[in-house]
């Protein structure tokens, strides 16, 4: 099995700036734990973020998860967010080392047992996968995701609970999103499509490739959401 570094970089209200790193296999969900080396002064042990910064605020990203690349460089980080007694509370964006050009803003108060989740991708057929970040209008946050293996309809679903789009923010807004995907010219319009119960499309979501520049959230086709909704790419092969 492939591993590849992710590592990340947070602010906090206190002013404290906490490096976190560890070392991920490809293909499987894992923890981003604080980093126990950050420099020649040595630095803390591994630690899970809501242990180590209990109360405090995260007040801006400083460099979203970002990967090492693998052994050559194409491996990525497909999503990342904070997880609370087995729920998404925090979206992160995620990033190529050395591909970025600010800082993102965050408002965020940390608990104890809120773990950082990533997850990385290597193999030609992981890195079609496609990746979409929600932010409702009730303050839920969201993950669908999807792994295209040819030409076709995909449709993503939540990276927990393997509902799809509208049984899993039915009655919500979208407030804003973002998109990973590191093919896009395979997918149409190079985007996830809103489809509504008669198969229209009603908003949309661009990917965006890390690799290429830095995933910032947007609120540009933004949707109501109904029951039998899809989040969908579609592939040309």
């Amino acid at each position: 099995m492939t591993t590849q570094t992710v590592t990340a970089q947070l602010m906090l209200n206190t002013g404290e700036s906490v490096a976190l790193s560890s070392t991920f296999t490809d293909g499987t969900e894992s923890e981003l734990t604080t980093s126990g080396v950050v420099g020649t002064g040595g630095g803390i042990s591994a630690t899970s973020i809501g242990t180590f910064a209990d109360g405090k605020v995260i007040t801006a990203i400083l460099q979203a998860p970002a990967s090492s690349g693998g052994s050559d460089g194409n491996g990525f980080v497909t999503y990342a967010y904070i997880a609370r007694r087995g729920s998404i509370v925090k979206c992160f964006p995620v990033a190529k080392l050395g591909v970025a050009s600010e800082p993102m803003p965050c408002n965020f108060r940390l608990q104890a047992g809120d773990t950082i989740r990533c997850l990385t991708a290597y193999s030609a057929a992981q890195k079609r996968q496609v990746s979409l970040n929600i932010i409702s209008n009730t303050g839920v946050q969201a993950i669908f995701s999807v792994t295209p293996t040819g030409a076709g309809n995909n449709n993503l679903t939540h990276i927990l609970s393997g509902q799809s789009f509208g049984e899993s923010l039915q009655g919500q807004q979208v407030r804003s999103h973002f998109a990973v995907g590191k093919e896009q010219s395979l997918s149409a319009g190079s985007q996830v499509f809103y489809l509504n119960d008669r198969g229209l499309p009603a908003g949309g979501c661009l990917m965006t490739n890390p690799d290429d520049l830095q995933l910032m959230p947007n609120s540009a086709g933004l949707v109501s959401i109904a029951l039998n909704d899809v989040a969908r790419t579609v592939t040309s092969a």
